[in-house]
């Protein structure tokens, strides 16, 4: 069974080592020691915690009802357009992310260069590689 260092973890949850450390010493996750006394996470347990501070994080009111759970918010940093298509790049923090839209839903939408946006991914096929 894999374990992780609390930075590695604090990479996987998408937040700072201080706050995988304080999430440990209030209980919420569990952590065991290794032989050099460093703390690490088993990857079940890490998995589990993951998959449950992630499915309060669409329960917000005021969200777009949407059963896509993949949402990225970002700022749009470029938009190309021609007749019939668009490609709109938007930047949420270290993802980048291109969308091909048709160019009528950006006019209405008004999507222009320095907006904040959320891009939604939904996908039939999804490619999952060994890190």
């Amino acid at each position: 069974m894999p374990s992780y260092s609390i930075g590695q973890a604090a990479r996987l949850l998408g937040v700072s080592s201080e706050t995988v450390r304080r999430w440990a010493d209030g209980g919420r996750l569990r952590v065991d020691r290794d032989g050099s006394g460093n703390r690490t996470v088993d990857g079940v347990s890490l998995a589990r915690f993951a998959k449950e501070r992630g499915s309060g994080a669409h329960a917000v009111a005021d969200e777009v009802p949407t059963s896509v759970r993949n949402s990225f918010v970002g700022i749009v940093t470029a938009v190309r357009v021609d007749d019939v298509a668009a490609q709109v790049e938007v930047q949420s923090g270290p993802h980048h992310l291109v969308s091909l839209v048709t160019r009528e839903a950006v006019e209405e939408l008004g999507i222009a260069v320095g907006i904040t946006v959320t891009a939604r991914v939904k996908s039939t096929n999804v490619h999952i590689d060994l890190a």
